[in-house]
This record gives C-alpha cells, structure tokens and sequence, in this order.
C-alpha cells in the first residue's frame, strides 16, 4: 500500500522495471535500495506528522493567549461588547430620566370640563416632555429640562420611571439657553444623574438618547457624535428671526417629540447632554441636538441660587442695518391722516456710504436713553469690536460684559460717526435687546 500519491515515494515497482534486463531491482542491491527508500519514506511521514501536531499545538496556544489578551480602553478599561455597554449605561441612568407634563390654561380648563376624567389620563392639550434628575438635597429632588418645554405653564407634573407622579415647582427657567429646573419631593427618588464631561466627547464616540417620546413611556436611542460644538441659530422670541446662536453636541440618535429635556448620555452612563432640539426637514433627518452639560451646569447652578440667569442690559431696540436695506423703502415724503390730523411719518436714517454693517436704533430705554442714544443711530462697534447684527451685539454683552461695568459704544448720526459710554445694569425678566 502507498503511504502517499506521490510516484516518488511509492514502493511498488512498475511492470517496465521489472521487466528491464539487468535492473537493480533484480538483484539484492536493487531490494536494499528499494528498502531503504521504504525505510525514508516512512521517517519522513512521521517527521511531517509529527511537525503538523507542533504546529497546531503552538498555533493553538497563541490564539489562548491572543484571546486572553484584551485591547484596552482610554483609561485602562477593558474592552467590553458594545451592546452590553449600552444596556449597562442605560440601566445606570433610565431611573433618573422622567416625564413632563405640562399643563396649560387650556389643559386645565379641558380637565375641568369633563364629567369622567382619570387620574391618570393626561389632557390632550397638554404639553409633554422630559426631564433629568440630577440633584438630591434636603428632601427634594431638582430635575433638569427645556425651558420650550414648560411654555405657558399653569401646573406641572413629573412621572417616574415606575409611574409614579409627582406636582413639580417650577425653580428658574432661562429662555436663552433653552434650560429650565424643577423641584420635586424625594419620595421614591432612588436615582441621581452622575455628571459627565462633554469636552471630553469625541466625534465618533457613541452616545445614547434617553427620554418620553409623547407620554408613552420611557425611549432609548442610539447614535454617534457628529459634532462636538456646532453653533446653529436660534430665534428666542420664535418670530422668525435669529437673534441668538446656540452651541450644541449633535448626534444622529433620534430624538422624538417629547424627548426634549431627556439625557444624553456616554457608554459609561454619564450625562453629557440634555436633549433639546431636532431637525427635521426636507432632506435632513435624524440630526438631532443636546445642550453640552458643562455649558449647562454654571446656567443650573444660577437659576437653582437666583431663580433666574443674571445677564447685563444696555436698553436697545434695533434692526440690523442689512435687513433695513433689503426691505422695500418709503417714500420719505408720504403721510397719512390719523383721527383727523397729519402725521409724518419718520425720517430714514441717514447711512454714510462707508458703512456696510451695523444696527439701527429703533428705540432706547434705560441706560442707553441716559447715555443719549437716539432713534435711527447705527450703531458699528462695541468697546472697538465691529458689531453687524443684534445678535453679535447679544453675544457680545453676555459673553464678555458684566453688570455695573460700563460700554464703550460707536455709533453713526446723521451721517456723523460719535462714541457714548453706558452703564451696563441687570436685565429684567421681559427685557431683552433685540
């Protein structure tokens, strides 16, 4: 029998060999050397198999070893399925994360009129969303959420992850940030929220949206990081208008109506974000928006001391000097009679032809009606910095200015370019330059 195909290493001797006169295979030379072919052939078979058998002893070792061996994370961590991450982050944080539900006038008013209305029923004028607890102290629980998400509230309620409900007090909201804290007892409040570090957020990272998608129970979606600081434009006063930029993380973890206020959250189940906007539009879907928590936390710690953001105020009504030329214009000389009587109508402003940017004084209140600025002045520069729109003037004031300090301000008049000072003072609750 041949050990192997190979003619080589065969032991039979062909019918031509045989035959061959004066072949070795013949005479006793011919069958020593043919056993000693036998004797190599079988060495060599089990050299190979014994080499085979190392090798697959060697080569299975290694992979032990390979298998025992696990990347590691930033910080040391070990690397862990990713869909047990996120079972484990959203466990960690799920209890922390609850409804709201607010109820307007006109929720109020449909509650009262029906006959038969369940506790547990929920006016179908009200307003729904999500919060966060993220503090327990002194037998209440504080809870973090949207300011757009409490609009016109008359009566707010907040509903645990296990369904209990609970009257919320409503502790500061600010309209500019978009954020909003509540106070609620404490009973039943086993969770608190652990802060996370949203500078630490990298595009790529995978993150998890956590909230109340319209009253039916808690949500949980995933996404990635797009971007760790977008900047979109905001209209405060919702006319329209863009008089305020917002810097936002955005992700594509879908955030539903309802999900406003929820948390964002990493894979180790820190917040980094709180929920609060999402794009929707012909062609753009799934981008959704939170408000980086270490943005979010010097506006908590405000509203939970004061109630409210303290913010500096210089008493400007205005129009950016771009939107007034792209309007339609008057006819300066045109009047109109009112209650009998003729009325001029107000005079255009005068803008030097060296002047491309800059706002137009509509009306001035407070400190700059006391520093003398006037209807119809352009105003080009703060403390020197060029300033083209209303809301590079906002961003200005809040970002750089103190209340009590004063404001350098360059301004046009009548063609003429002027400098005033005015005295920054706290912004009232309705006030608010635009």
């Amino acid at each position: 029998m041949s050990l192997f195909d190979d003619d080589f290493y065969s032991t039979r001797v062909s019918r031509r060999s045989r035959n061959r006169k004066g072949s070795d295979y013949g005479s006793g030379k011919g069958f020593r050397q043919q056993g000693s072919m036998f004797r190599v052939a079988i060495i060599s078979s089990v050299v190979s198999s014994m080499l085979v058998a190392a090798l697959f002893v060697a080569s299975g070792n290694g992979s032990e070893s390979k298998s025992e061996a696990k990347p590691a994370l930033t910080g040391g961590q070990a690397l862990v399925d990713t869909s047990e991450r996120i079972i484990s982050a959203s466990e960690k944080v799920r209890p922390a994360v609850v409804s709201i539900i607010n109820l307007t006038e006109d929720a109020l008013d449909e509650q009262a009129d029906a006959e038969s209305y369940g506790e547990e029923e929920i006016p179908y004028n009200a307003s729904l969303g999500s919060g966060v607890i993220f503090q327990k102290k002194d037998g209440k629980a504080y809870i973090i959420t949207n300011a757009h998400v409490l609009q016109d509230a008359v009566k707010v309620q907040a509903v645990l992850v296990n369904g209990d409900k609970k009257e919320a007090n409503i502790i500061g909201i600010d309209i500019v940030t978009d954020l909003a804290v509540l106070q609620v007892d404490d009973k039943g409040v086993d969770t608190v929220a652990e802060i996370g570090n949203s500078n630490k957020l990298r595009v790529g990272e995978m993150v998890i949206a956590i909230g109340n998608p319209l009253g039916f129970g808690d949500s949980l979606t995933q996404g990635i990081v797009s971007s760790t600081k977008r900047i979109i434009p905001v209209s405060l006063s919702q006319d329209g208008i863009y008089d305020w930029e917002q810097e936002v993380i955005q992700t594509d973890a879908a955030i539903n109506q309802g999900n406003s206020g929820g948390a964002l959250v990493d894979l180790n189940g820190k917040l980094v974000g709180i929920n609060s906007m999402k794009v929707a539009d012909m062609g753009v879907e799934g981008i959704g928006f939170a408000i980086p928590i270490d943005d979010a936390i010097p506006i908590l710690n405000d509203l939970l001391k004061d109630g409210k953001v303290t913010r500096p105020y210089m008493g400007v009504y205005s129009i950016d000097l771009g939107l007034y030329l792209d309007s339609p214009q008057q006819d300066n000389g045109d009047k109109e009679e009112s209650s009998g009587e003729e009325v001029d109508e107000s005079p255009l402003p005068v803008i030097p032809k060296e002047v491309k940017e800059g706002i137009i004084v509509l009306e001035s209140v407070g400190p700059s009606l006391d520093a003398g600025l006037q209807f119809n002045d352009i105003i080009v520069a703060l403390d020197g910095k060029a300033i083209g729109s209303t809301l590079e003037l906002r961003k200005y004031l809040y970002g750089s200015k103190k209340i009590g300090e004063s404001l350098r301000v360059t301004y046009y008049r009548d063609g003429k370019k002027k400098t005033t000072d005015v005295e920054l003072i706290e912004k009232e609750e309705a006030e608010e330059e635009r």
